[in-house]
This record gives C-alpha cells, sequence and structure tokens, in this order.
C-alpha cells in the first residue's frame, strides 16, 4: 500500500465524531472493493492501539466467522 494513499485515507477521518468514523465504517462495509484499502488501514491502527487481549478477541472473532 502506497503511504500518500495512508496518508490520505488518515487524514479523511482525522477530526470525525465517534458517530461520523461509525458511519464511515458501516457505510464501506459490502460496499465496493475500493474501500477496502481504507478499512485496512482503520484496522491498522485499531490494531496498533489494541493491548494484547483486544487483539486475541479480534483474531478469534475473525477465525468464528471465517467458516
Amino acid at each position: 500500500m502506497n503511504l500518500n494513499l495512508r496518508q490520505a485515507i488518515i487524514q479523511r477521518v482525522t477530526d470525525k465524531s465517534n458517530e461520523e468514523l461509525f458511519e464511515v465504517i458501516e457505510d464501506s462495509m459490502g460496499g465496493q472493493e475500493q474501500v477496502l484499502p481504507g478499512l485496512g488501514v482503520l484496522f491498522e491502527i485499531i490494531w496498533q492501539h489494541s493491548n494484547p487481549d483486544t487483539q486475541s478477541q479480534l483474531v478469534s472473532t475473525l477465525k468464528e466467522h471465517l467458516a
């Protein structure tokens, strides 16, 4: 992923309220494949700032829903 794309995505969501961030995520779910890199950047931020217990929970949730 191009660093400029990552920065553009972060800039797009910077200073948004919790409700606005929720809408960004909800609107991106199940949408066009072009939004997947954006969701990846958001997930990267969540992952980097989550404690190990939360990371384990995220992985468990992912594993459960891949079957």
